[in-house]
């Protein structure tokens, strides 16, 4: 029997032409442990995608934007992902790291490379596969030029 698909809801902020990434912990019982993703996580039983990640929004940063559109969802033999999309409209300083190791814009480059330097941990950590394909599909969506 088919376990039921994991269902997460998943974040691309955006400010000045950069992307708001997540540095994840290090804890080898999460996903993509020490990489750069996006800030969400689990939609609880019930919980629509898009109250979901607002709820995530503000666990995670203390913040969320005034407008989230979804942008794609993708699912593979295990995971549901619904990302969704907004302008980060406030400075990093007003945000609140309640999880992960760090928090950084991502350049357009640092994504096409696939890894972004952790000012934290003084290290070049890599960005995990769905977060980039999800960026670069963004990206070339053109929706952030409409922005």
């Amino acid at each position: 029997m088919r376990s039921p698909l994991i269902k997460v809801t998943l974040a691309i902020l955006y400010r000045e032409g950069k992307f708001l990434m997540q540095l994840r912990d290090d804890f080898p019982h999460i996903v993509y442990p020490g990489i750069w993703g996006f800030f969400g996580g689990h939609i609880e039983p019930g919980e629509r995608p898009d109250t979901g990640i607002q709820r995530e929004l503000i666990e995670e940063l203390g913040y969320t934007p005034p407008h989230l559109d979804l942008f794609l969802e993708r699912s593979d033999s295990k995971t549901q992902r619904y990302f969704y999309h907004g302008e980060l409209t406030v400075p990093l300083s007003k945000l609140q790291l309640n999880e992960g190791q760090d928090l950084g814009l991502c350049s357009v480059e640092e994504i096409r490379a696939g890894e972004k330097y952790s000012e934290r941990l003084g290290e070049v950590r890599s960005l995990g596969k769905p977060h980039q394909q999800a960026l670069l599909a963004f990206i070339e969506s053109g929706l952030l030029a409409q922005r």
